[in-house]
């Protein structure tokens, strides 16, 4: 039998706010330990004071520490095919679950409550506290209120569970597992070296076709996501992705655009176009016009050229572009072909936010 031991330290305060601060996993095959994962993490929130306190984990210590995305498919892979045990198990699963559910993923394993098991095993104890339990049943403990130290905790006084009560499968909650796809070390390789920064990125099949490609403020986080969920259209991308690229693009208008031309003019078979849509004239009434917005790199702009009311084309130029003829700048252009979604993906944008700069051409 494989057990994932866990313990977690949050930032506490409201259930639905609250996020892990720490996390360690022990796997114990019900004699030794046989892996291990203990990491701080980022929560994106303040800690509580009481909290911070009771753990001595502060803000400032976690500013560094990899945020949940970033080690959630190493959680998925340690749990897999394993029974979660941890003390007041409701709330660390609870928490770990929450956790998965912003990331879009329906996290799932059977569990076991060190709590409610010591109470059968250890009958008409004054606390069943893990501190209480651990000087009353002699377990040695130390880092007492961080995960490292409370999962190992846990670990002996399940070790004991276990010598007095062998047949726990009656005790196990098992909810509806879902198989979790293995993913190629090449892969997993490339997810690890993959910047946490704007851009696009891309996936191809093995016969290099493109098939994905997305705009994304955070390209490490949107790989994470597709290979941690479990659903048919997730795990469909898992088995025909190949490889992965991605392009550093601060422009987010540019990468928007971008990412059409790749889905309607490259491959139509992912193409978004299937309805359509009315096109704004008013923001295309100029016959010649370029939208003016960051580059690829701080120093590099990205241009988009509509003329005639036709979006024409989008390239990138350096801070002497405008000294050069529109006639030159035209011929370095990748043509893009004109489409009322694409009017619309540039439109919205113009609606929402500011460009740099808008040069109108009579």
């Amino acid at each position: 039998m494989k057990y994932a031991i866990i313990d977690l330290e949050t930032t506490g305060g409201k259930p639905a706010d609250e996020a892990i601060t720490e996390i360690a996993i022990y796997i114990f095959d019900g004699n030794n330990i046989t892996d291990r994962f203990v990491s701080l993490v980022n929560p994106e929130r303040p800690i509580h004071w009481y909290v911070q306190k009771l753990t001595g984990i502060n803000n400032k210590m976690l500013r560094r520490a990899p945020k949940f995305y970033e080690i959630a498919k190493r959680v998925v892979e340690m749990t897999e095919g394993a029974i979660i045990v941890a003390h007041n198990a409701s709330f660390d699963y609870r928490v770990l679950k929450k956790e998965f559910e912003r990331l879009g993923y329906n996290f799932e394993r059977p569990s076991l409550c060190t709590v409610k098991l010591s109470k059968e095993v250890f009958p008409k104890l004054e606390s069943y506290s893990l501190g209480k339990l651990c000087k009353t049943l002699h377990i040695p403990v130390s880092d007492r209120h961080r995960a490292s130290g409370d999962a190992l905790a846990t670990v002996e006084l399940f070790k004991m569970i276990l010598n007095k009560q062998r047949n726990l499968l009656d005790r196990i909650d098992t909810p509806g597992i879902k198989p979790v796809q293995k993913v190629r070390k090449d892969i997993i390789h490339t997810i690890d070296n993959l910047p946490a920064e704007k851009g696009i990125v891309y996936f191809y099949n093995k016969y290099d076709r493109l098939i994905g490609v997305n705009a994304v403020n955070n390209i490490k986080m949107k790989v994470n996501q597709i290979y941690i969920k479990d659903n048919p259209k997730a795990l469909d991308m898992q088995q025909q992705i190949n490889h992965i690229e991605y392009e550093l693009l601060q422009g987010n208008l540019i990468s928007r655009v971008i990412t059409w031309h790749y889905r309607y003019n490259e491959n139509p078979v992912f193409s978004p176009c299937t309805k359509k849509y009315f096109t704004y004239e008013h923001r295309f009434s100029n016959n010649r016009m370029i939208l003016v917005d960051k580059g690829h790199y701080t120093g590099e702009k990205s241009i988009i050229y509509i003329e005639n009311q036709q979006v024409k084309g989008y390239g990138f130029f350096d801070l002497e572009w405008q000294n050069q003829d529109l006639d030159v700048i035209k011929k370095r252009l990748t043509p893009v072909t004109d489409h009322p979604f694409l009017h619309k993906i540039i439109q919205d944008y113009l609606d929402r936010y500011k460009l740099e700069k808008i040069i109108r051409f009579e």
